[in-house]
């Protein structure tokens, strides 16, 4: 009786202590997101409930990993709403400078640099597409193949240089051949936190925006 008792006693102490240091790891755990770069007004300068459930029991370099693919992915999106609206506009550059029927300014013509010769597609049939995703939707896969292809060498690119280089922020991948982070004190200048800020924001409202526009074109009705 006296050892039932006793672990009794030993169980009721650690589960005594156990839910604090819990506790107190998930409020140290919260206030290291809720200070995270990114954080802005717009959620109550605090992350997200499914960003913070996302990060809970995850494991350390967790929150830089997804801080980096928010940013590359709103990068991205930028680019697609920029290049979305381009094609839905029917604004289109020359294409190397091509002959006749290669590009928008010019869009009849028998001479058409073709894009695919064993699929009959050519650079204007892309132009002339109804809307972006019937654009994307002409390309052969051996072209897709070469989009992921080097897509996949600057993702390796990036990640060689974010986690492999210390000292980096997130977001940082060592290309600035225009030198705008070139000031006193680099990335971590307030003008440049600034900008940081701004991209971020930018590129979030440029994901919601590109995944609507896909979505509309994509779903009928």
């Amino acid at each position: 009786m006296k050892v039932f008792a006793s672990i009794l006693a030993l169980a009721t102490t650690a589960a005594a202590f156990a839910p604090n240091s819990v506790h107190r790891s998930e409020t140290r755990l919260a206030a290291a997101i809720d200070e995270a770069f990114g954080v802005t007004v717009e959620t109550g300068n605090k992350c997200t409930p499914l960003g913070a459930r996302l990060l809970e029991d995850s494991q350390d370099g967790a929150l830089e990993w997804f801080q980096n693919a928010e940013i590359k992915h709103g990068r991205i999106a930028m680019l697609a709403t920029v290049g979305y609206m381009n094609q839905k506009f029917g604004v289109h550059f020359p294409l190397y400078l091509g002959p006749t029927g290669s590009n928008s300014f010019s869009p009849g013509s028998d001479d058409a640099w073709f894009l695919s010769t064993t699929e009959g597609i050519t650079f204007t049939d892309i132009a002339n597409a109804a809307t972006p995703m019937d654009a994307v939707a002409m390309i052969p896969g051996a072209g897709l193949l070469q989009i992921l292809f080097a897509a996949g060498i600057f993702e390796a690119t990036a990640y060689n240089r974010q986690y492999n280089q210390e000292g980096r922020v997130p977001g940082d991948y060592g290309y600035d051949p225009l030198g705008f982070t070139k000031v006193e004190g680099g990335l971590e200048s307030p003008k440049l936190r600034k900008l940081r800020i701004k991209e971020i924001k930018n590129g979030r409202l440029a994901m919601l925006a590109i995944a609507g526009w896909a979505a509309s074109d994509a779903i009928p009705g």
